[in-house]
């Protein structure tokens, strides 16, 4: 069984996840709109693994006895003024998810739920991840500036981007 605590907290994170998939896939949908292909597949792939990481922690909670409720998701920004910004969006949002799963580890060690600390240990490292693979598309992107040729040669790296994602 797992303590209410730790069901609301993680129920809570499914809905942040379910937001930065939203996010994600509004950022994909903005992009679509424009030359930059590669970088709406970027962020579509990103919206999935958002998702998957909703559905893991569903799916642990269901495991444990717990109760899913799942809230609403607002709507995300769908208009942007560059891929600068949209990734700089990505990057904090991915910082704000690094904290958000940092209060999470602590509530569990607070609880002394030593099977959620291990379930959360993959998302930390995952956010690691998460962090440095947004950090690097912001880098090169201010490095291209508004060279139009830099700009569709990181669009195009961006859309040969990998689907693998490490199982816990």
């Amino acid at each position: 069984m797992i303590s209410k605590k730790i069901e609301e907290a993680l129920n809570h994170q499914i809905n942040n996840e379910l937001a930065s998939y939203y996010s994600y896939l509004g950022m994909s949908a903005f992009l679509e709109s424009t030359p930059y292909k590669g970088f709406a597949g970027w962020m579509r792939m990103q919206a999935e693994e958002e998702q998957g990481h909703a559905m893991k922690i569903f799916d642990y909670l269901n495991d444990r006895s717990g109760k899913v409720v799942l809230k609403a998701v607002l709507q995300p920004q769908t208009d942007f003024s560059s891929p600068l910004e949209i990734f700089e969006n990505s990057l904090a949002q991915e910082i704000e998810v690094t904290g958000q799963i940092n209060e999470l580890f602590q509530l569990a060690q607070d609880e002394k739920d030593f099977a959620t600390l291990e379930f959360l240990g993959w998302f930390l490292m995952e956010q690691v991840e998460e962090e440095k693979s947004a950090q690097d598309m912001v880098d090169l992107l201010k490095l291209a500036g508004d060279s139009v040729e830099a700009l569709l040669r990181i669009d195009s790296e961006a859309g040969q981007r990998s689907t693998a994602e490490p199982e816990a």
